[in-house]
């Protein structure tokens, strides 16, 4: 099960965040988890949202480069050694992880996964004993 990352491409310029939250914010959709990379020139901005293809839209009409991603949401329980479970059972299936982020909301903890191969990866993750969130428990 995987669900949908909206991956949003802006000038690392001053106000370019504010504008695409505004624009989420003004379509009620709900921002669940998200991660920020920049470099000197623009950054990527990675989202779990509420509505994903009513976030892309949203967010195009407004004149925004944004895309839709398939990622893993492994369901987490916060005590320690969790996040090494994760990144053993892919390693041990040789499934290199692209990158990760977390997810905490009142309903749920979770760990954000872009791997290499994410049906190997959610397989093994499956067999590990551990769950991922499907897109339907993510609204």
């Amino acid at each position: 099960m995987f669900v949908k990352q909206l991956s949003v491409f802006i000038e690392n310029r001053e106000g370019r965040l504010e504008q695409v939250t505004g624009c989420l914010s003004e379509k009620g959709i709900n921002i669940l988890a998200l991660s920020m990379a920049d470099t000197q020139e623009f950054g990527i901005l990675r989202m779990i949202v509420s509505a994903p293809e009513k976030a892309l839209e949203a967010l195009k009409e407004k004149g925004f480069s944004a895309k839709l991603t398939d990622v893993l949401a492994v369901r987490m329980e916060d005590k320690p050694g969790q996040l090494h479970q994760i990144t053993h059972i892919l390693c041990t299936k040789q499934v290199n992880i692209e990158y990760m982020y977390s997810m905490a909301t009142t309903e749920r903890l979770a760990i954000i996964v872009k791997a290499s191969d994410g049906e190997k990866a959610e397989e093994a993750l499956t067999e590990g004993g551990l769950k991922v969130y499907g897109e339907q428990e993510m609204n």
